[in-house]
This record gives C-alpha cells, sequence and structure tokens, in this order.
C-alpha cells in the first residue's frame, strides 16, 4: 500500500496487523479519487473507519486543507500516526479514537463541516 499522487507521491503505507481492517487497493483508492478529482484540493475531509488512514493521507497529499481521521481501534490510530509521520505531515489533521457513530454527533454538535467523506 502506498500513496499514488501529490506530496507524498510513492511513501509506503502501514497497515493494522489482522484482520479487523480491510486495507483499499492501490487500484480502488486511485479510481476513487479519480472520480473526486478537483474536488479533493482545499476540501475538507473526513475518512471514517479510517483504518491505515491511507484514504486521508491520500486526500492530504493532493492538497486536501483538513482531514479527520475516525477509528475506535487504539492500533489503528497508532498505525494512522506512523503513516502520517513517515509522510511528513505534522498538520491540517485531527484523530479521534472513538466510536464512529459517536464523534459524528460530536462533530455535528460543533458544527463541522465535510465537503468529501469516506
Amino acid at each position: 500500500m502506498r500513496v499514488i499522487s501529490g506530496q507524498a507521491r510513492g511513501k509506503r503505507l502501514k497497515a493494522p496487523p489482522g484482520l479487523n481492517t480491510r486495507p483499499i487497493t492501490d487500484m480502488i483508492k486511485e479510481a476513487l479519487f479519480n472520480v473526486w478529482g478537483t474536488r479533493v484540493p482545499g476540501s475538507i475531509f473526513l475518512d471514517l473507519f479510517a483504518g491505515s488512514g491511507s484514504v486521508g493521507i491520500e486526500a492530504l497529499s493532493r492538497g486536501a486543507s483538513k482531514v479527520v481521521f475516525v477509528d475506535n481501534s487504539g492500533e489503528a490510530v497508532k498505525i494512522i500516526n506512523e503513516n502520517l509521520h513517515n509522510c511528513r505531515f505534522d498538520r491540517d489533521f485531527q484523530i479521534y479514537r472513538s466510536d464512529v457513530f459517536k464523534t459524528l454527533e460530536l462533530l455535528k454538535r460543533h458544527g463541522e463541516r465535510f465537503d468529501l467523506i469516506y
């Protein structure tokens, strides 16, 4: 698994161990970002059930202004942090280790809005 395009192009990404996550393939991720196209740069992006964070990291690499990652697994959050560090992203993101549905309610109460949600 790798970052396909943008600032962190070619960087390898780790995935959480075990069968609790199902990482997206590079081919599917590329197709997804081809559909989103010019909507990604400058967007506020929400990556739910983030796993390795590869989709949100791809969005950051392609110029998203902010990415919010949400995953309930401590191991997944650790891997997301490692992947962000490896890709040299140190800002413009938030990570929530929490139940996705509870986090959505929290974000809604705080008036958060997103341009793209994965």
